[in-house]
């Protein structure tokens, strides 16, 4: 989940809103907040600073402007959340729901991951991306008959906002290098944080990741978005014990992920080989940075 909260120093205001409008010397008793009960977002100082640069002496017509922007800003969320519902709803009642969890060594992650610029969730993405190719039947929708494999991954990748839980569309990754995936996955992140997604930047996904390891969650199974047939839950990562090939033990950053799939696609054996191969990779990330 490409997706992180932060600790506010003044309530009713994010922490990223708080500090672009201290950089711009907005007032914040001037913003009118768009997000949950007022909250006042980055989208939010964005404006007041446009309207500041272009409408001085009209802070009323000002605040008329911005609260119908909101108004309207605050029904497209509304409406995109019910369809989100709607879909979580329908896929919990009609999708035979299984589940696979395997445990990854992430140290060799954790110990590049900075040197690239790259995040956690950016090599899970591209391990998934290579694995979805060597596995294309992971790859697929079910069209109310049969799956239907596809021939371009489309990565939706979940994003916890203000608003509510987005989840922004990484086109095309079969074709993308760790680092196009970490740029365009900072660029979809930051417009969900905005507010800014529109549902074309939702929808197409063909494989779902999801990420509650910056919560503290071990593991978890995901519901599945239709028409897709997975979705890959990533859990924290950690220090453990664990047992090396000589016998001997030693400390490791763990990491446990999980793919919810659809049985009537999908079999243990498919869920096991897809997971492996994402595992191979993320043990192995040297073979991820090559462009």
């Amino acid at each position: 989940m490409a997706d992180q909260h932060n600790t506010d120093n003044t309530p009713g205001i994010s922490l990223a809103a708080q500090k672009l409008a201290e950089e711009l010397g907005i007032e914040l008793d001037s913003l009118w907040g768009s997000g949950i009960q007022g909250r006042i977002l980055v989208a939010d100082v964005k404006r007041a600073r446009s309207a500041s640069s272009g409408q001085k002496g009209t802070s009323s017509c000002y605040q008329r402007k911005v609260s119908l922007a909101n108004q309207k800003e605050h029904r497209q969320s509304i409406k995109i959340r019910r369809l989100l519902a709607r879909k979580m709803e329908e896929a919990w009642q009609t999708i035979p729901h299984f589940y696979v969890t395997v445990a990854v060594d992430m140290t060799d992650v954790v110990r590049i991951r900075h040197g690239h610029g790259a995040t956690i969730n950016d090599f899970i993405t591209a391990a998934s991306a290579r694995a979805l190719v060597e596995h294309p039947w992971v790859n697929s929708i079910w069209n109310g008959e049969q799956g239907v494999e596809l021939p371009d991954i489309n990565i939706a990748m979940a994003a916890a906002t203000d608003r509510g839980l987005y989840y922004p569309v990484l086109y095309n990754c079969q074709k993308l290098s760790l680092s196009e995936i970490s740029e365009q996955a900072q660029l979809l992140a930051a417009n969900a944080n905005d507010g800014q997604l529109s549902e074309q930047e939702m929808s197409g996904g063909t494989f779902t990741i999801t990420n509650m390891g910056m919560f503290g969650v071990e593991s978890f199974g995901a519901i599945i978005t239709p028409p897709q047939v997975a979705v890959l839950s990533v859990g924290s990562v950690k220090g453990e014990v664990v047992v090396d090939d000589q016998g001997e033990p030693n400390v490791a950053l763990m990491m446990r992920l999980t793919l919810s799939a659809d049985h009537r696609v999908l079999d243990g054996a498919d869920a096991a080989e897809f997971l492996d191969t994402v595992k191979c990779y993320l043990e192995a990330p040297v073979m991820l940075i090559g462009d």
